[in-house]
């Protein structure tokens, strides 16, 4: 008996939840492909049901989903949409699913600060394998090691290679990069490497959370020379807005010429439009991982696309090619 030769066709689909569609079209767009139809009911008790419009047995499936409320949905339904989603996947015969979370929820609460508390980070994350996800996609995780609580491979993506060119081109005369906090001289320290064609230097912000307090920020002192520099101010995200506030307050205070402020993720929650529309910031840079509404556009807001980005990382996971050789391993720091 001859043996059966087969050549198999991978394919890959990509769908999207109802948070943030616009990007996951244009990474979609990116590939030369048509985003999926998860086809997402929504009973009037508030529970909801996808059900793919087409057969998914065998594909390579990325089901992105931003973890965020918006259109009267929080953050809690985003990621159950999600979920959701990975479990009609599952039970469909996808060959592999990756889930794609730009922002991945519950981020901050990744270790107990205090007694009695949750370690929410890792919970999420153990939802999504056991729903059946196998891979997980994200960018600019506020801490690495969450990156340890997904039981499987997990590509941390950076938008670093964004904020830099634009830097380049909007700010090329010797910028000062500034950490808000101790914890993150690391990055900006980084941004200021690949910026040496800018001459770029370093400085960061010493400042003070009190106990008990959630999103109040104290910013105390300046260490770095500023006086006479335009200061870039750097995060992995923008909440309320009290960090890069107090920050961009203290740094025109010891001298600087103006201050900018680039983040990854506009959260913008709470008081942050208000804060914002009165802080003393020539330019507010943002990436799409998350939606920007209408009623939190400001006139010195700028978004930047990371969705090149992230059909890059797709395509090499799809091709079982490296996705850090994407950003020279250094997206692993």
């Amino acid at each position: 008996m001859q043996p059966i030769e087969k050549v198999t066709t991978k394919k890959l689909a990509i769908y999207s939840g109802r948070t943030h569609p616009a990007l996951a079209e244009e990474v979609a767009e990116h590939l030369g492909l048509s985003l999926g139809d998860p086809n997402i009911v929504e009973f009037s008790n508030g529970e909801i049901r996808p059900r793919f419009a087409e057969s998914v047995r065998g594909t390579d499936v990325f089901i992105m989903q931003s973890h965020y409320g918006v259109d009267g949905r929080s953050v809690n339904d985003s990621i159950m949409e999600q979920l959701t989603m990975i479990d009609a996947a599952e039970r469909a015969s996808a060959k592999r699913i990756t889930a794609v979370c730009p922002f991945y929820g519950y981020a901050r609460q990744d270790r107990k600060a205090e007694g009695r508390e949750p370690i929410t980070a890792r919970m999420v994350a153990d939802m999504f394998r056991m729903a059946g996800a196998k891979r997980m996609i994200s960018i600019d995780l506020h801490s690495g090691q969450i990156q340890g609580f997904f039981n499987g491979p997990v590509d941390h993506l950076t938008a670093a290679p964004v904020l830099e060119n634009y830097v380049r081109t909007h700010a090329p005369d010797a910028p000062v990069i500034v950490s808000p906090d101790s914890g993150r001289i690391k990055v900006a320290e980084r941004m200021a490497q690949h910026l040496h064609d800018c001459d770029a230097d370093i400085a960061f912000i010493y400042k003070r959370r009190p106990k008990g307090q959630a999103n109040v920020v104290e910013a105390k002192e300046v260490i770095g020379d500023v006086a006479g520099r335009r200061c870039i101010l750097t995060d992995d995200m923008i909440d309320t807005g009290g960090t890069i506030v107090s920050a961009a307050e203290i740094l025109l205070e010891r001298g600087a010429t103006e201050v900018w402020a680039m983040a990854t993720h506009g959260v913008l929650s709470g008081p942050a439009i208000d804060r914002l529309k009165n802080a003393p910031l020539e330019r507010l840079i943002l990436t799409n991982t998350l939606p920007l509404p209408a009623e939190k556009q400001l006139p010195n807001i700028e978004v930047l696309s990371i969705a090149p980005l992230i059909a890059e990382a797709l395509s090499a996971v799809f091709d079982d090619t490296s996705v850090s050789e994407i950003f020279g391993g250094e997206n692993l720091a």
